[in-house]
């Protein structure tokens, strides 16, 4: 057992060299929980508790860097301006802007690290005698972190609880992966509990698996491709598949709210959160964003850029609410983007402490260089009401079925569902539907939620987004971590690097 514990805190220590920017107001897990053997192989733990800590591990989502870093920086929906020396932190930002990352780069080893080490906590709950219940939750768990590892680098690593710390884990492909994690989630869903609507859903449950599950058959194209830059072929099976996974969901009772940012609260009428985590909070969301001089005062990092905010016409009420300044704490913040003259609390406009200007966030930005006042911020988690954060969303499983219905031919149909959910929205209906359209619409809708990297490859999009210097189809996929090759003979790396 000693050398496993070493291994572990070696894997653990690794994710120490994260990407931080001024504070990282993620909860540092602090409950480790390893099975006590004899030295003579596995020894089962308590999966009650090896439970408990696998939900705390959802925490990693929150965080604005490593897993949601991958998923989002590198999209034309997210820049990550320096400005003077804050957020420099060695390039590591502008290189997942650029898409010149390597098999160095922290993000990428923090990530790999994070979600091998919390599938693997899975394997050992689900050896370790739990109950059908337990299983199926630990069976979900391990599907939604491999899920990543097989979307961002293609290649999964498994090791079985049985396995001595001498025996290389062996390596899924792409394919061995879907299929793997597939198995998992039909496994679990019968005995998964059907939870319904509610603003906190920080347990699996039946939809959270038939979402992962439509998500997974809406990108097979991509995941079995025999390249990961395609062609892919969209399967009309698949897309049916898709399709009765989310109305299974629809079935629980989940349905469109129709006010967009109560999405993001603690209301009690919320009808779309099918999984949030169970935790860390939403903080990091907006003091990624805001400006020094804010209540609260944020870090003044990430902005959106002015070709993704044109892509919302006014009166589309995801496009931002006005701050109620109305004296209360926090209340200077508006929701949505933020442009502009900002406000404190009071309704009195804001001196930029450092250049002595008024403060107001400008449609241009650089990646480089940047002013503070510059970027437009972008609120959907509000300090003063924000709920749990979200890990999934009803709105995205609608999405994936109007998706589907359009990939599979039924545009009419697809076209149907988008204006119902633009109208909610109070967005003017559109009148035709195509890739194009569908793929901003999907944006307008699920901005800075952390799976734009995901949407981009799908439509194609991905290599030729605003600011991306390395263009070539390689970049599809990250790196295998340069420590992770040294330490895994059966790891190969990534094509490209």
């Amino acid at each position: 057992m000693k050398n496993k514990e070493i291994k572990n805190i070696l894997l653990a220590s690794c994710g120490i060299f994260m990407m931080t920017a001024c504070t990282d107001l993620i909860n540092n897990e602090k409950d480790t929980i390893v099975a006590v053997s004899d030295g003579d192989g596995f020894a089962a733990g308590d999966p009650t508790e090896l439970l408990i800590s696998a939900y705390k591990d959802l925490g990693a989502y929150t965080d604005q860097g490593n897993i949601y870093a991958l998923g989002q920086h590198p999209t034309a929906e997210m820049i990550p301006p320096t400005r003077g020396v804050d957020w420099g932190d060695n390039g590591v930002w502008r290189t997942l802007d650029q898409h010149t990352w390597d098999a160095t780069h922290s993000a990428v080893l923090g990530a790999w690290n994070q979600l091998n080490e919390r599938a693997y906590k899975c394997n050992e709950i689900i050896a370790s005698n739990p109950s059908p219940a337990q299983k199926a939750e630990a069976q979900f768990l391990r599907a939604l972190n491999m899920f990543h590892v097989m979307d961002y680098w293609g290649k999964v690593p498994f090791r079985e609880v049985t396995e001595g710390v001498d025996v290389d884990p062996r390596v899924l492909t792409r394919t061995e992966a879907f299929d793997f994690i597939v198995s998992d989630l039909e496994a679990a869903v019968s005995g998964l509990d059907a939870m319904g609507p509610q603003p906190l859903q920080a347990k699996a449950n039946k939809a959270a698996a038939n979402f992962l599950l439509a998500k997974l058959y809406l990108n097979k194209a991509v995941y079995t491709a025999a390249s990961p830059a395609g062609p892919y072929s969209f399967d009309n099976g698949d897309m049916a598949k898709v399709i009765g996974y989310v109305d299974a969901i629809i079935a629980d009772g989940y349905a469109i709210n129709d006010d967009f940012f109560s999405n993001f609260t603690e209301d009690e009428g919320n009808t779309e959160t099918i999984l949030n985590s169970a935790e860390g909070t939403p903080q990091n969301r907006w003091m990624m964003t805001l400006h020094y001089d804010q209540n609260p005062s944020g870090w003044n990092g990430f902005t959106t850029l002015a070709d993704f905010y044109d892509t919302f016409e006014d009166g589309d009420i995801r496009k931002g609410l006005p701050a109620e300044a109305d004296g209360t704490d926090m209340s200077g913040i508006g929701f949505g983007f933020l442009i502009g003259q900002q406000y404190d609390d009071n309704g009195d406009p804001i001196t930029d402490s450092r250049s002595k200007n008024l403060l107001k966030f400008t449609r241009d930005v650089t990646l480089a260089g940047t002013p503070t006042d510059k970027g437009i911020r972008a609120i959907k988690y509000h300090p003063a009401r924000a709920g749990k954060y979200i890990l999934m969303r009803f709105a995205e499983a609608y999405l994936m079925k109007a998706e589907a219905m359009m990939r599979s031919g039924d545009t009419s149909g697809a076209l149907a569902m988008i204006n119902d959910l633009r109208a909610k929205r109070d967005a003017q209906s559109l009148s035709s539907l195509d890739e194009n359209s569908m793929f901003e619409e999907i944006g307008r809708e699920l901005y800075w939620e952390g799976g734009k990297r995901t949407t981009e490859v799908r439509f194609g999009k991905y290599t030729t987004g605003t600011g991306t210097l390395i263009q070539d189809d390689y970049t599809i996929l990250y790196p295998i971590p340069s420590s992770a090759i040294v330490s895994n003979p059966n790891l190969e790396q990534n094509e490209g690097y």
